[in-house]
């Protein structure tokens, strides 16, 4: 993701956030099964998917701490 992408996501609620990591686990199940039969095009997308999903929950855990804090 672009940094503006990831400002986008650090102003969006948890519940938003929640949903995009669905949708995500959603394409990341595709993507396998693609490349389990050998349709998939670029192999390169699951490891961008993978990082994408990684981003959010750090978003989401951060949000957790500032929380916490206060």
């Amino acid at each position: 993701m672009k940094a503006k992408e990831l400002q986008e996501l650090r102003q969006s609620t948890p519940q938003e956030l929640n949903a995009k990591i669905g949708d995500l686990k959603a394409e990341l199940f595709n993507l396998r099964f693609q490349l389990a039969t050998g349709q998939l095009e670029n192999p390169m997308r699951i490891r961008q998917v993978k990082k994408s999903i990684a981003q959010i929950k750090t978003i989401l855990r951060e949000e957790e701490l500032k929380a916490v804090r206060q």
